[in-house]
This record gives structure tokens, sequence and C-alpha cells, in this order.
């Protein structure tokens, strides 16, 4: 088995749950003791706040790009970026290194269209819901995207930043999902992706009847399913 790699720490509360599910994962694949070999580059993220909120995506990408070239320097087969937003920059960073970026909406686009859907709604970051990159791979497999209205996207914006960030999860924000959940199925929305690495830490599977598409677990799995191939 060939390392996966992947930039962590984007953040360390969903980079613990991406290096548990490769694990298990590899373990679930080959049986006995094994275990994934990882390779990983943390960085700060109170740094890479500071510069989403001020729309610095120049400086994120230097950031990401030399995570990257680390990353690939210490042999990795493959590179994930672990957290949805950072896709943002991830054509950059693909340009940056030789290995191959296991983009995170192709695989949560091929896992959606084995469930045959054609519309679902998207929650993340306002940077990760209001770019392209989702519905552009999604419109791809003919599913369209929607996400939530302004100030709804505003409240989960916020919601990272200042509690998912810090490993606070509450009762009272889960609510608030869930209603947003809703609306988004009453606008026709099949599928929920859960397009921010912390949400699943919030919200599962139990919680709602709509399908939910948690992104770490299904980009995990792509990871591992490259380097098991490779």
């Amino acid at each position: 088995m060939k390392p996966i790699g992947i930039i962590g720490g984007l953040t360390y509360v969903s980079t613990i749950e991406y290096y548990r599910y490769m694990n298990e994962l590899a373990n679930e694949k080959l049986g006995d003791a094994e275990a994934a070999k990882i390779i990983m580059y943390s960085v700060n993220f109170g740094e890479i706040k500071v510069l989403t909120e001020a729309e610095d995506w120049d400086k994120i990408s230097v950031m990401m790009c030399d995570a990257a070239r680390k990353i690939e320097d210490a042999g990795a087969a493959c590179l994930l970026l672990g957290a949805n937003t950072m896709h943002k920059v991830a054509d950059e960073v693909q340009a940056a290194i030789k290995i191959p970026i296991i983009h995170v909406a192709e695989a949560v686009a091929k896992d959606i269209r084995g469930h045959d859907m054609k519309k679902v709604g998207l929650l993340g970051t306002r940077y990760t819901m209001q770019s392209g990159f989702y519905s552009d791979h999604l419109a791809k497999y003919g599913i369209e995207t929607i996400i939530p209205e302004q100030d709804d996207v505003e409240f989960i914006n916020y919601t990272i930043y200042y509690e998912f960030s810090k490993n606070i999860f509450s009762a009272q924000t889960k609510t608030a999902y869930l209603d947003i959940i809703s609306k988004l199925k009453q606008r026709g929305a099949e599928g929920i992706i859960l397009g921010c690495t912390e949400i699943p830490s919030l919200i599962n599977q139990s919680d709602c009847a709509i399908r939910l598409f948690d992104t770490v677990k299904i980009h995990s799995a792509a990871g591992v399913e490259y380097v098991l191939s490779y």
C-alpha cells in the first residue's frame, strides 16, 4: 500500500476523523492488523482562517502548494486537501505537484450518482457554497446543486469558523442545521452534502430522513481506494 498524503489541520477536529476513517477503511480492505500509510502536513488553522476571511486566496494557495510539495517529496502517492473550502485552490495546488489530488467534489459527485439523484443541497462555508467547484463537478453527472438562503449561508459559515473549529457542537446549532436541511428538502433536494468536514460531527444520518453525504467518509474512501489500486 502506497502512502496517502493529506494536508491536515483544516481543522484538527476533522483531521482526526480523516485519520480514523482512512485507517479503518484500510484495515477493512486488508484485514489482520493492517493500517493506512499516511503522510500528513498539519497547518495552523488560525493563519488559514485569517486569510480566508480576508479572501486572500493567493496566500492560501502559496501555503497549500508548499505543504503539498513537502508531502509529495516525502513519498505520498496522492494528495487529499483535508477541507472542502481548500478545494477553491485545488487547481493551483495540482499544478504545483505531479501526484494527483483526490478532489472531494469529484468523489462526492460519483457517490451521489450511485444513488440516482438529480438535485442535492450543499452545506459548507460561504466560500464552498458560493464557489463553483461543487456545482461544476456535480453538473458533469447531471446533478443540480442548491444552497440555503443568504441568512442561513451566513449562519452556517459563522458556526463553522467560530464553533466547530474549536470543537464546539451545541444542541441549539444542531436544531438550526436540521431546520435548514428541512428547507432545502422542501425546495426539492433529494440529498444533502455535508460539505464542511466538521458538519458530520454535529449531525449524522440518524438525525435525518433525507440522505446525507458525509464528505470526510467519502473523501477518505476515495483516497484509500486510489492507493490500494495504485
